[in-house]
């Protein structure tokens, strides 16, 4: 594993971590969003290490892209509903751009 993948998992794992400070105040009604928010992130943190076990990477990659839009959409819609604050939306958003920005680095330095 090179130090640009170790970087990215890293930065999703810390991600990961952090979530369940911002999803505890979620309310009882909105399981599925709570819910969709922790399995997105699992999952790319799972098609990371998938992807980086494998030769043919391009499109896992580009999977990974896709999950990372939705929970960015996870958290705008989260602001909507008024489950987290103005500050925590950011926060969040600008984590999830920064591991984008990585992968997308990954994508360019793999052709």
């Amino acid at each position: 594993m090179n130090t640009n993948e170790f970087r990215i998992i890293t930065n999703l794992k810390k991600f990961i971590i952090s979530l369940d400070n911002i999803l505890i105040n979620f309310p009882k009604k909105e399981k599925v969003l709570k819910d969709k928010i922790k399995e997105t992130s699992y999952e790319v943190l799972e098609l990371i290490q998938y992807t980086n076990l494998i030769t043919d990477k391009i499109n896992y990659q580009y999977q990974i892209i896709s999950k990372l839009s939705m929970l960015d959409f996870y958290f705008e819609e989260s602001l909507k509903k008024k489950y987290i604050s103005e500050k925590q939306c950011k926060n969040k958003c600008n984590e999830l751009l920064i591991i984008t920005k990585m992968v997308y680095g990954w994508i360019r330095n793999g052709k």
